[in-house]
């Protein structure tokens, strides 16, 4: 089978496009035959060795997916060769033709739901419903600010936060990401930054709840925007920020972050069976920014960090 190897650190050119032979799923494993792998942008930083977690090489980058069930091993019952799936965590790395991963880190997949989209679904629908559901707590009638919107984790929050009957106000830095968050269903798309727009449209108490993707530029103004008992959610940061604890403190608010990979496993279950849920009933609904093929996966890197993307990238073994 064809797969991208990394093996060192640098930039997009060390995704090599590589030939070797099918792996075979052992206990409790599941082989997939990949029709489309999402992209993330941890990816990137565990690609160049900024990421906390460091690889072993040869390494295959790629924990997001989807495809048809190729091989079952010993023990699995969930699954049978040719079932639709999703992936969310891969043993061997998806960023291949094909891939092996516990039958724990496979969903099903609804037929009107594409191979792009399912593949668009793991970290980015993850990741939101664990902070607007768990963390955050939204509740309907409340009101949200999602940073970063028109991302791929942005856009499953706009979703998330719309089915559960909140306001959502969205930031994106182009008007085609406004203009694709609203489309999504948030009320309101603004510009980064714009504090006193969020306090106008909120009647100068603030926002309930902030999804907040890049801590270390934003967190110090989230501070003065959150409403009284407001909780702030962390899902992102590059750098230290200084902030004014009194904001926290005069408002009663709670600021919280997690990392995806320290979600206990009935948590993770519990988020899975939620999506599963919303791309059935299509309250969830990936949006696919491009689609490039397995071997320009350089490209799809350098893209998926560059300013003004939007949604999803995919691509296609």
């Amino acid at each position: 089978m064809k797969v991208i190897h990394v093996h060192e650190f640098g930039g997009p050119e060390k995704l090599i496009l590589e030939e070797i032979a099918d792996p075979k799923p052992g206990t409790g494993e599941v082989l997939v035959d990949v029709h489309a792998v999402g992209v993330n942008p941890f990816e990137t930083m565990m690609r160049s060795g900024t990421y906390a977690m460091k690889p072993q090489f040869p390494w295959t980058p790629g924990v997001d997916g989807a495809g048809i069930v190729a091989a079952v091993g010993e023990g699995v019952s969930a699954f049978k060769k040719g079932d639709r799936v999703y992936i969310a965590g891969s043993l061997t790395g998806t960023y291949a033709e094909k891939s092996l991963s516990k039958a724990a880190q496979l969903h099903r997949l609804s037929e009107h739901v594409s191979f792009e989209q399912g593949a668009a679904v793991g970290v980015p629908y993850a990741t939101a419903y664990r902070g607007v559901v768990h963390k955050a707590k939204g509740q309907k009638g409340e009101t949200i600010l999602i940073h970063g919107a028109s991302g791929g984790t942005g856009l499953a929050a706009v979703q998330i936060a719309k089915s559960l009957g909140m306001t959502v106000i969205g930031t994106a830095s182009t008007d085609k990401g406004r203009q694709i968050i609203l489309d999504q269903g948030a009320a309101h798309a603004l510009n980064h930054g714009q504090k006193d727009e969020v306090l106008k449209i909120t009647d100068g108490k603030g926002v309930n709840v902030i999804i907040e993707m890049l801590a270390n530029k934003n967190l110090a103004n989230d501070l003065s925007m959150i409403a009284f008992h407001g909780r702030i959610v962390i899902i992102g940061s590059r750098g230290n920020i200084e902030i004014t604890p009194r904001d926290i403190m005069a408002r009663e608010s709670d600021v919280s972050g997690f990392t995806l990979w320290n979600v206990p496993e009935p948590d993770l279950a519990a988020i899975h069976d939620a999506i599963v849920k919303g791309l059935e009933s299509g309250a969830f609904k990936p949006v696919i920014d491009e689609t490039i093929p397995l071997a320009d996966a350089r490209r799809a890197h350098e893209a998926i960090v560059a300013p003004g993307s939007f949604g999803k990238i995919v691509l296609k073994p």
